[in-house]
């Protein structure tokens, strides 16, 4: 199955983005990008790929450890930015970063020793995916908009493994799916 580590923020900080993410739509240019459905924002911490149904119970108790020897802590999304000249778009995050960048290192380690191939490590960016494009398109205008964006702090007391499971109906603009397979409560064991 196809997994990662992330933090789902809650359904007030989600509503607050779907406000801004509609008045981004409205910008010029919007069409040419793909956004992504409110169901999958989330702040990804370790993206694993496909994982043998025999790794998951390792992953799964490394991950239970990680959480627990991190303790909850606030964020709040705002701003933005883009990756790959305009092949994405998206929302920042302030707050606490240090330490959603120590339970990032912890939700790649987790992986690691149990046996899930993670290839090279590339630096942690905190971020939110908005919107994606398939080609290079000008986004400025929407980081421009983004920057005024600040929504409410929130405290972060879980990590969530999540399933991902891409379109396949072939249906233009279609979404994948995400659910999440199994929460842990940041600090229960400290």
């Amino acid at each position: 199955m196809r997994l990662f580590a992330a933090v789902l923020p809650p359904e007030d900080v989600t509503d607050e983005l779907a406000a801004e993410a509609a008045r981004l739509g409205e910008l010029p240019g919007a069409g040419r990008l793909r956004w992504t459905g409110r169901p999958g924002w989330h702040l990804t911490l370790a993206f694993y790929g496909e994982v043998t149904d025999d790794l998951v119970p390792a992953l799964s108790d490394r991950l239970a450890r990680a959480a627990h020897r991190t303790a909850p802590f606030a964020l709040r999304l705002a701003g933005g930015g883009r990756f790959g000249q305009g092949r994405a778009l998206w929302a920042g995050v302030r707050g606490d970063v240090e330490a959603l960048g120590l339970l990032a290192g912890r939700a790649e380690a987790a992986a690691r020793k149990a046996g899930v191939p993670m290839g090279e490590h590339r630096r942690y960016k905190a971020h939110l995916t908005l919107a994606r494009s398939r080609e290079a398109v000008d986004v400025q205008p929407f980081v421009t908009a983004l920057a005024e964006f600040t929504g409410t702090p929130w405290t972060v007391a879980d990590l969530a493994l999540v399933r991902s499971s891409l379109p396949r109906s072939g249906v233009p603009g279609e979404q994948p799916r995400y659910e999440a397979v199994a929460r842990w409560a940041l600090g229960a064991g400290s």
